[in-house]
């Protein structure tokens, strides 16, 4: 009798084809590693940007700061991106840089445990099973939906959706619809189904903070000389580099800075909306900051137009055609959004099980914990983007990122020069970095600012935002810091 065939084996097994990932592979291969696998259970890659097309997807961050700095766009044909430029962007990078090859799409990850006697991971995929020396995580932390939980929920008769999981083949026209949350994603959506619905009922939980998004679409003219000069590509990146760090001043500097940011929020509810009694509902009661502010010009005024209603009051339940309110008002409803975010740990993490037969999810549900967001003790060769304290509340997600990738990748450099096998961030290492981290969040707006959101654990601490200037964190990962891990 002949035992199973023996598993795959690679290098390099790295989750996830988004930012991350693709930014991951394409240094991980200009570095020599060329044994690399990359797993994404989509079926295109892209991540975020491939799994959100709702109405308006589009990025909050400069189109020309979010996006590699190895790979600069001077063609971009807007401000802020759009889903579908971003999704190209990223396909033609993972094109130019042949890295296609190695992304299995339609690859779902089952199950990724480390041997610790044969020193592998050993990763179940929806399409066979793989063994590797080192596994990288770039799954994203936006990755699955959230619903809320109302009563009455499984008794409604009309269209219900999450806008992670938009049905295009749904027509709004004339549909009395009704959008629960009031998050990034409800801004962008909003504005572009307003005009083509009956009714639109805005259910809010509490007011997001509204800033002058200023988009626009670029000249041809403007296109060119960022084309041939790039230097000038490399200025306009780093202005909105420094105008976005600058929120830090009022995240983790000083609550006080917050009042510049906040006069220009009240400027744009005051110019835009015209119903004092809407502008006081849609006021934020917290400070800016304390959620994310989010950049819009056309959220507001479509929240004053005679079609649209939004309600403060929570809901008490929903029926088959309709939604009531605690305060007793029943509202008609053909069609129901879900804007409400998502999961705070996604289903990857549950099975991503380490040494000591833990899952990442299991750590996390205790408290947040990594080493400078890219390494977990008891997680030997494995290394990941934007974990806890790797992502920042005042920065591009893709300067981050970069950090984390060149990062990862001066550590797996080292270990080859070496002749290193194995790779284990020291606890009492991890443990001072967490230490810090508690200690400089104490005063951050985040946590004193007078709301609840993802920033935050249920807890009240900080769930993982780096809580000081990315060019700080930038710094810090320079380097592999050998010293901080166990080598063997």
């Amino acid at each position: 009798m002949t035992g199973p065939e023996p598993a795959e084996h690679h290098q390099i097994v790295v989750l996830g084809a988004g930012f991350g990932g693709i930014g991951l592979a394409v240094q991980l291969r200009a570095a020599g590693f060329d044994d690399v696998v990359v797993l994404e259970r989509a079926a295109d890659l892209g991540g975020t940007w491939q799994a959100n097309t709702y109405p308006g997807a589009a990025c909050d961050v400069p189109s020309h700061l979010y996006s590699y700095s190895f790979a600069p766009n001077p063609n971009w044909s807007r401000t802020y991106g759009r889903q579908r430029e971003i999704l190209d962007y990223l396909r033609a990078v993972a094109t130019k840089h042949d890295v296609v090859r190695h992304i299995r799409l339609n690859t779902e990850l089952l199950d990724a445990r480390w041997m610790d006697e044969e020193s592998v991971w050993r990763v179940q995929t929806s399409r066979g099973t793989l063994t590797a020396d080192f596994f990288l995580s770039a799954a994203g932390i936006f990755a699955e939906a959230k619903y809320p939980d109302l009563p009455g929920l499984d008794t409604f008769e009309g269209k219900a959706f999450h806008s992670l999981h938009w049905d295009h083949d749904h027509d709004l026209t004339g549909a009395r619809v009704a959008v629960i949350g009031t998050g990034a994603t409800v801004v962008q959506i909003v504005p572009e189904i307003q005009p083509e619905v009956a009714a639109l009922t805005v259910f809010q939980r509490s007011a997001p903070w509204i800033v002058p998004r200023l988009d626009r679409r670029t000249s041809p003219l403007e296109r060119l000389l960022l084309g041939r000069i790039p230097m000038a590509q490399k200025v306009l990146r780093g202005t909105w580099y420094t105008l976005i760090e600058s929120f830090g001043l009022v995240g983790f500097v000083d609550n006080r800075f917050r009042h510049p940011f906040e006069l220009l929020g009240r400027f744009q509810l005051r110019r835009q909306i015209r119903d004092v009694a809407l502008r006081e509902r849609v006021t934020p009661d917290y400070m800016i900051g304390c959620k994310r502010a989010i950049f819009s010009d056309a959220y507001l005024p479509a929240l004053d137009r005679p079609n649209v209603e939004v309600v403060t009051e929570g809901i008490a339940e929903v029926r088959p055609r309709s939604i009531v309110t605690r305060a007793g008002a029943e509202i008609p409803v053909d069609t129901l959004i879900f804007g409400t975010g998502f999961t705070a740990i996604p289903t990857a993490f549950e099975r991503i099980v380490g040494r000591d037969g833990l899952s990442i999810a299991d750590l996390y549900h205790h408290r947040p914990q990594t080493y400078l967001g890219t390494a977990i003790a008891g997680f030997p060769n494995f290394f990941c983007t934007l974990g806890p304290f790797g992502a920042a509340g005042n920065q591009s997600a893709i300067f981050m990122i970069e950090s984390q990738i060149a990062y990862i990748v001066d550590a797996l450099t080292t270990l080859r020069d070496r002749g290193a096998r194995r790779v284990e961030v020291r606890t009492r290492t991890q443990e001072a970095f967490i230490e810090e981290m508690r200690r400089r969040s104490a005063g951050t707006v985040w946590l004193t600012g007078g709301c609840e959101s993802y920033y935050t654990t249920p807890e009240g601490g900080n769930a993982g935002l780096y809580p000081s200037w990315s060019f700080e964190y930038r710094r810090r990962t320079q380097r592999f810091d050998a010293e901080s891990y166990e080598v063997a």
